[in-house]
């Protein structure tokens, strides 16, 4: 994906947060600046932000935390938040099971720590207070220690209920029912594919994140075999590694799995890059070689404007490789194919086992 594009998923991630994008800037540099923009990009920012009366300005990037602080007293203290951030913060929004809120705050305060010394945020409202501080502490040093104890915490929770998880799956696996996960670029159709197949009734918006917990339905195939598919947190680029450490548990689920069906939007002008992105993430858990179906999801928009898939952007490879299927999961059109296709998998694995 070339910097628009980028920046185009930038301002729908910003939307999801309930910002309101008002402009973009470019800026090509040869090597890393400590402002993260140039002197004269920096001037022109300021300029803009006056004009459109901007609050906050977004950049593209993780920064580190002194060019964060850099580029904030250069834009005479306009708000700069980086790309992990807001990230975070629809994370947060979509966030709604227990491990889901737990995920999401570790990987907040992980982010937060080496940040601290930019910020002065007092975080005693998290814990510690009056006898808590050590003889001559500072109290940026108070207040990374609070998050240290705070991310302790996190962690300790989210044992626990990764413990409960682990019985959960001990029992799954004693009934011995394999498992299909969803899985795909954020907003690709994952949790209305699951509404088409199960009824699950999960709300499915036209935002990016709206699903980050994991949810997972009985299903009777046609054949009358059995299984469990389950939709998980969507994929992006750039995706922070705070993120993906913090939802590793989550994501490690896909371990369970007997299938993948990797859910694309197909309408998507990008969306070859989105698959190649999905395809990383895999390979990064160590999923490079589970069983994988293609669902090549939103075709009935294709049918209505009377383009082909290559012509927003697939490549023609897509449409034949790892048993691609042409679905809408909108209207139920080509679901019985992928159901076909999953059960007919489902008897490979029975066979070879």
């Amino acid at each position: 994906m070339g910097p628009e594009d980028s920046l185009g998923e930038l301002s729908e991630l910003a939307r999801s947060a309930g910002a309101l994008p008002v402009g973009t800037q470019v800026q090509r540099l040869n090597k890393p600046s400590q402002t993260y923009l140039g002197k004269g990009k920096i001037s022109e920012l300021v300029t803009m932000c006056d004009k459109l009366r901007a609050t906050t300005v977004i950049c593209d990037d993780e920064l580190t935390p002194n060019q964060q602080k850099n580029l904030e007293q250069n834009l005479l203290d306009i708000k700069v938040i980086d790309r992990t951030a807001l990230i975070l913060d629809v994370f947060a929004r979509g966030a709604r099971s227990k491990e889901g809120r737990l995920q999401v705050e570790l990987a907040q305060h992980e982010y937060i720590l080496p940040r601290i010394a930019g910020q002065w945020s007092h975080l005693e409202r998290l814990g510690g207070g009056i006898g808590t501080r050590g003889p001559g502490e500072t109290q940026i040093e108070t207040d990374r220690r609070l998050i240290r104890n705070k991310i302790t915490k996190i962690r300790r929770s989210l044992s626990n209920v990764s413990q409960q998880r682990g019985l959960y799956q001990s029992r799954r696996r004693q009934n011995n029912i394999p498992i299909v996960s969803l899985v795909g670029y954020t907003n690709a159709g994952k949790s209305t594919l699951l509404n088409c197949i199960t009824g699950a009734g999960v709300v499915a918006e036209n935002r990016m994140f709206s699903t980050l917990d994991p949810l997972t339905r009985k299903v009777v195939g046609p054949n009358g075999s059995e299984f469990l598919l389950t939709d998980t947190v969507g994929l992006i680029q750039k995706l922070p590694t705070t993120v993906i450490a913090a939802f590793s548990a989550t994501l490690q689920e896909l371990n369970e799995s007997f299938l993948i069906v990797h859910v694309v939007d197909i309408t998507h002008p990008n969306a070859g890059q989105q698959v190649e992105v999905v395809y990383k993430t895999l390979a990064d858990l160590g999923l490079q070689d589970k069983p994988l179906i293609l669902a090549l999801n939103k075709s009935d928009l294709l049918d209505q404007q009377g383009l082909n898939a290559t012509g927003f952007g697939v490549n023609d490879s897509l449409l034949t490789e790892r048993g691609a299927v042409m679905i809408s999961a909108a209207s139920g059109v080509g679901v019985k194919k992928l159901l076909d296709v999953i059960a007919l998998k489902m008897d490979e694995g029975d066979s070879l086992g």
